[in-house]
């Protein structure tokens, strides 16, 4: 009986540890022009703390089941209805204190398109709009220092 215990104990431990473990959010950043021509960004407008209110970019928790990439791609459809297919990484963001709930780590996507394409606020967001580069809103979180990785990038 003992041992029956311990196994079930086991089992239903599987996922516990002795140290703590980082939440995973995937990010996706999603630029084009507009019709004049402006590099646009894809921006929401957080509907929940924290940052409530601010503009961020679409993106959220990974699930356990899926990718980065994927997570980043069902984000990105969720809060603004937008589908793509293909994106980019751009980097992941791993200071301690950039999401006050707890311990987050970011992985960031890029994807570019031809266009701007009509989208709205899903979700968790209460809006989404596009963006010039040259008018954009102050940023929640660290997502001015990912869109300034992500700018380097489309550089080279």
């Amino acid at each position: 009986m003992e041992a029956q215990e311990e196994c079930n104990r086991n089992r239903i431990m599987s996922y516990t540890y002795r140290y703590p473990h980082p939440a995973v959010t995937a990010d996706c950043l999603v630029f084009a022009p507009n019709a004049l021509g402006d590099t646009c960004v894809l921006l929401i407008e957080r509907k929940q703390p924290p940052c409530q209110g601010q503009w961020a970019f679409p993106g959220g928790f990974m699930n356990i089941d899926e990718t980065a990439d994927e997570a980043a791609q069902r984000e990105l459809a969720e809060e603004t209805g937008l589908h793509v297919t293909k994106v980019q990484q751009v980097g992941a963001f791993t200071a301690v204190d950039r999401d006050p709930r707890e311990r987050v780590i970011t992985i960031a996507y890029s994807t570019e398109l031809d266009a701007v394409l009509p989208v709205c606020g899903l979700d968790d967001a209460r809006q989404a709009r596009w963006f010039p580069l040259n008018e954009l809103p102050p940023l929640a979180f660290d997502h001015a220092e990912i869109l300034q990785q992500a700018l380097r990038l489309r550089q080279r």
